[in-house]
């Protein structure tokens, strides 16, 4: 189905507007004032937060015994005095406080936190989230080529832009991680222990997965993940200037880009939820799902997937863009309705299979979560899920600018909110709450971010005017 008349394509360079800037930069001041604020008024004696740790009645009941004996060995006390206080410290979460909810099968007590985890555990939600759909908007990048999509070639512009941000969350989410680790994670207190199977606190688990959960593996692994993937970034950008300086028909770099986008998909594939793991998944040590990968995926491709098409929104409200029409939004409209789906998919099914195995190794995620903080955990579900899909059905919605916006909008907030609720029952427990600090730190990103893409669209044309595909995409209709 055609649109009847010829559309000229011609370049657009784009300039940032100083309303633009101006917005970004005093979201990001905001943010800064309330991170500070909230800073300022956290109590330095304690955050007001507690530890979580729950465990399984067995693995409580052998850390008891091992207690017992230890206890009753004065010799080896005293000769492993320092290591025997600092596993007493390090398991003081191992308690006997048992929950009905699930069945009394898991027993947690609580600990307070330094007062700066909580600084750290917000550097670790933003550096992460930002990390995440920057890197999708790469993989969003690959996919269509590999997938020799023509639709999406006129709005190419704004994935590249978009995965150029990379960088700047991984530095703050490695930073964050150096300064607040032995609190964040508890294998990583765990880990300089040092502890043997007849030591008092060895803990079978940890000691189980410390060939993975270790210091070293948290810094190195992701570090050379992401630079292979900024590597392969950058060989694509590189190609995609020089198609745009190539000769018309000239096609020898689209090719090129085929070959390196299958490359970086196959790699990204199998490297995403390694990630995950390390970061977020290991907040919870003790617990594990083999879907987490797919979950945090399906987090930062939804969001992605919204930043782009607000950032496309954007673009045609201020007159550029010519050659995106109301199809290309119609598209991306779906491809936020389905993998909102998808991620709702997910969720659902990672706790289904949880909550009908009954397992207490498994249950322990949950169990804090969905009793402590079940206004949260339902919050989670709406803002992600049930608000989108109810707009999003219908065809009318997702040609709505505004409303398209809106939902954008809407789905980058709740994931990252979703990224907040894996970290923080997990580190700090039950008495979480939402306050200055976390809207600050979210604010000072998002800012950053829309800053950082707006600039980025700058520096070339807006239109791949020498795409193969690009008059696929201009005379794009979804025929619905």
């Amino acid at each position: 189905m055609g649109h009847g008349h010829h559309i000229e394509i011609k370049q657009e360079t784009f300039s940032m507007p100083a309303k633009a800037k101006n917005f970004t930069l005093i979201v990001m001041v905001i943010g800064l004032v309330l991170s500070g604020i909230g800073i300022a008024t956290i109590d330095h004696n304690t955050n007001g937060f507690v530890a979580v740790s729950a465990h399984h009645d067995a693995h409580t009941a052998e850390a008891k015994h091992e207690g017992d004996h230890a206890a009753g060995s004065a010799k080896h006390e005293a000769h492993e005095g320092h290591v025997a206080s600092s596993a007493e410290a390090a398991h003081e979460e191992h308690g006997n406080v048992e929950t009905e909810a699930f069945g009394p099968r898991v027993t947690y007590t609580s600990q307070d936190k330094p007062w700066a985890t909580r600084i750290w555990a917000n550097l670790l939600v933003a550096g992460y989230f930002f990390t995440m759909v920057s890197l999708c908007g790469l993989f969003w990048y690959a996919i269509q080529y590999a997938a020799n999509a023509g639709w999406s070639s006129s709005i190419k512009r704004v994935p590249e832009a978009i995965y150029t941000f990379i960088p700047v969350p991984f530095v703050v989410l490695l930073i964050a991680v150096f300064m607040g680790k032995n609190d964040l994670y508890h294998w990583a207190h765990y880990e300089h222990l040092h502890l043997g199977p007849n030591d008092a606190g060895y803990d079978k688990i940890l000691a189980g997965k410390a060939g993975f959960l270790n210091t070293p593996m948290l810094f190195i692994l992701p570090s050379v993940l992401v630079a292979i993937w900024l590597f392969l970034g950058s060989k694509l950008r590189a190609l995609s200037l020089a198609e745009d300086s190539a000769p018309k028909g000239d096609t020898t770099n689209f090719r090129k880009s085929i070959r390196l986008s299958a490359t970086f998909l196959v790699i990204f594939g199998f490297t995403i939820s390694i990630v995950a793991w390390l970061f977020i998944m290991s907040v919870d040590a003790h617990w594990y799902s083999t879907i987490f990968g797919i979950y945090n995926f399906a987090t930062s491709w939804v969001s992605a997937i919204s930043v782009i098409a607000v950032t496309v929104l954007y673009l045609k409200s201020q007159g550029y863009l010519g050659l995106v029409n109301k199809e290309h939004q119609h598209d991306l409209g779906k491809f936020m309705f389905a993998f909102t789906v998808f991620w709702a998919y997910i969720w659902l099914f990672q706790y289904l299979l949880i909550w009908y195995a009954h397992i207490p190794e498994e249950m322990m995620y949950y169990q804090p979560r969905f009793e402590n903080h079940k206004t949260m955990f339902l919050a989670n579900f709406f803002i992600n899920f049930a608000m989108p899909f109810l707009f999003l059905l219908m065809r009318s919605a997702k040609r709505n600018s505004n409303i398209l916006a809106v939902i954008g909008v809407m789905l980058v907030i709740g994931h990252y909110f979703d990224v907040w609720f894996m970290v923080f029952p997990g580190v700090f427990g039950n008495g979480i709450t939402i306050g200055l600090l976390e809207v600050g730190m979210f604010l000072t990103f998002a800012g950053l971010f829309a800053f950082w893409i707006l600039n980025n669209l700058q520096k070339r044309g807006l239109v791949a005017i020498n795409h193969p595909y690009l008059e696929e995409s201009v005379y794009h209709d979804t025929g619905v």
